[in-house]
């Protein structure tokens, strides 16, 4: 019987509630599928692919998980374009190229996250490192597209004034078109590489 305390509501999604908790002196978030919601299959979906992701350090780490709820360790971050507002062009590269990898990691998997295009949500700044959250539509795809839709992400209005702001050069949207081609044709770190390196 796992021993939950202090539970409070955080936040209404789609398909899930969130809440807050502790279990032991550990903060934990829970996801419970919204009971007017006829399919659930999005918990089990999530607890899944987090189990596999967690292993390459992606993702908030799973404690529990039963048919129509998760119990994972609660992510104390930010926002990443309230973050990037505020952050260095230092801090800010460091933490895009780990995005990247991540991305990589998960197409390499052959894992595809979505909503990485929008990840505003999405992606939380905890203690200066990227943490990916909500796998709810995860899935299996032989062409995953975790990198370039952060691509879209990264070259969009307000991330591309945010950047242009902390004084990196502005992106050819041609240049990262190509670049962003030949990855789909062969996903490795050379050509995941030469993405990152458009970060000047």
């Amino acid at each position: 019987m796992i021993s939950i305390k202090k539970k409070k509501f955080l936040a209404k999604g789609k398909r899930s509630n969130v809440y807050t908790a502790f279990l032991g002196n550990k903060k934990v978030g829970i996801k419970v599928a919204r009971k007017d919601i006829s399919v659930k299959e999005h918990i089990a979906n999530e607890a899944k692919f987090l189990k596999i992701l967690n292993k390459k350090k992606i993702g908030p780490k799973l404690l529990h998980s039963k048919k129509d709820s998760i119990i994972y360790k609660f992510i104390e971050g930010e926002r990443i374009l309230d973050w990037m507002e505020k952050a260095n062009k230092k801090n800010i590269k460091r933490i895009l190229k780990d995005i990247f990898e991540k991305c990589y990691i998960l197409d390499s998997l052959q894992i595809e996250k979505k909503e990485m295009h929008h990840p505003i949500k999405h992606i939380l700044i905890e203690k200066n490192n990227a943490k990916m959250i909500d796998f709810e539509r995860c899935r299996k795809t032989e062409k995953p597209k975790n990198t370039t839709q952060f691509c879209q992400f990264l070259i969009s209005k307000k991330v591309s004034d945010i950047l242009t702001k902390k004084g990196f050069k502005k992106i050819k949207k041609s240049t990262l078109i190509s670049l962003v081609k030949d990855y789909k044709k062969d996903f490795n770190k050379k050509n995941i590489k030469k993405i990152i390196n458009l970060l000047k």
